[in-house]
């Protein structure tokens, strides 16, 4: 009961705050305004994921203040992804060159893989595999790629809030089956932030999430990632089938527009989820489709990964490869209706 009425708390301070901060962007003119590669199509205030972030930040410092977790993990998570929100926001209020937003990316990985210390072996099929010295650079290059993905990822109403609400809460089960109620709670507490956030950016949205929320959310993803594999021996396997609808869309559209010479470091709307969001009319349908995936066909492999985690890259491949194959299809073009540039985005009214 009290696990409950602290979610309740986090989700219902992060949907107020979200309401606070839309009114204080339309006040400041804050404000996300269309263009060539935008995938809305009326200006939307901007900035509300900084609620998921101190929702999300509150509840870490809680946790580790009453012992729930450990004071290295609460401390490390929370100083972490502090630095990637902070750069974020600036971000949202001016941009900050591409190298010193790496830079401190990347320093926040070294200095969370510096509170959780050396990671143990990974389970692969009949044995394991041990990373030595190699855990430290994979380990920061992993958690800069899955925070700047899911920044890509922010592309459309909801896509990403839902992404988090519904990995969370599959997460969160795992966890507390493996009995590991402590980091539960914990991936619990961003779940709740995060839907409280998308109260307000269901389609249409009224509110966009921002670089500060999006690299946050990745980023702590990464971290809950890290923090689990270290701390309770805990697979990657169903981590990584979990987040596989980001990972596997970001990777590709990465991989092609690098193959074709692109410059893909700047913004566009390729993205497979994009297509499928033209293609259909509507960000709805796209946003509701992840949420079926993640719950009736990625959670399931997730669960089978956990109590068979030599076998982790098997289930591994049977969640991506039909993620890989939709992905491939609506790169490939699928024919568009006539209003495929119509979206749902509007500001909405106080």
């Amino acid at each position: 009961m009290t696990v409950l009425f602290l979610l309740a708390l986090v989700f219902a301070f992060s949907a107020g705050l979200t309401l606070v901060l839309r009114r204080y962007a339309l006040q400041r003119n804050l404000m996300d305004v269309p263009n060539a590669r935008s995938s809305h199509s009326v200006p939307t205030p901007r900035g509300g994921g900084v609620a998921i972030v101190v929702a999300s930040l509150l509840a870490i410092a809680l946790l580790g203040a009453i012992g729930v977790l450990p004071a290295y993990v609460a401390i490390g998570l929370a100083l972490s992804s502090l630095m990637v929100a902070a750069v974020g926001y600036v971000d949202d209020l001016r941009h900050v060159a591409a190298r010193w937003r790496l830079m401190v990316h990347l320093g926040a990985g070294l200095l969370l893989v510096a509170f959780v210390g050396s990671l143990p072996p990974v389970p692969f099929f009949s044995g394991e595999i041990a990373l030595g010295w190699l855990a430290l650079p994979l380990v920061v290059l992993s958690l800069g790629w899955l925070l700047n993905l899911y920044n890509f990822m922010d592309g459309i109403d909801g896509i990403a809030a839902a992404e988090a609400v519904t990995v969370c809460l599959a997460m969160t089960l795992l966890l507390w089956a493996w009995d590991e109620i402590e980091l539960a709670v914990a991936v619990a507490a961003l779940g709740a932030a995060s839907l409280g956030f998308l109260v307000w950016n269901w389609p249409p949205a009224r509110i966009f999430m921002g670089d500060a929320g999006s690299g946050f959310v990745g980023f702590t993803f990464g971290a809950l990632v890290v923090v689990s594999w270290a701390d309770a021996a805990f697979p990657i396997w169903p981590w990584l089938i979990m987040l596989g609808v980001f990972i596997v869309d970001a990777s590709i559209t990465l991989a092609r527009r690098v193959l074709r010479g692109e410059r893909f470091y700047e913004a566009h709307r390729s993205h497979a989820y994009q297509h499928a969001s033209r293609r259909f009319g509507a960000h709805r349908p796209v946003t509701l489709a992840v949420i079926a995936i993640n719950l009736l066909w990625l959670l399931p492999l997730a669960w089978m990964a956990v109590g068979n985690p030599g076998l982790g890259p098997l289930f591994l491949a049977i969640a991506w490869a039909p993620l890989v194959v939709v992905a491939l299809l609506f790169h490939a073009g699928l024919p568009e209706p006539a209003h495929s540039d119509r979206t749902e985005s509007q500001p909405g009214k106080q």
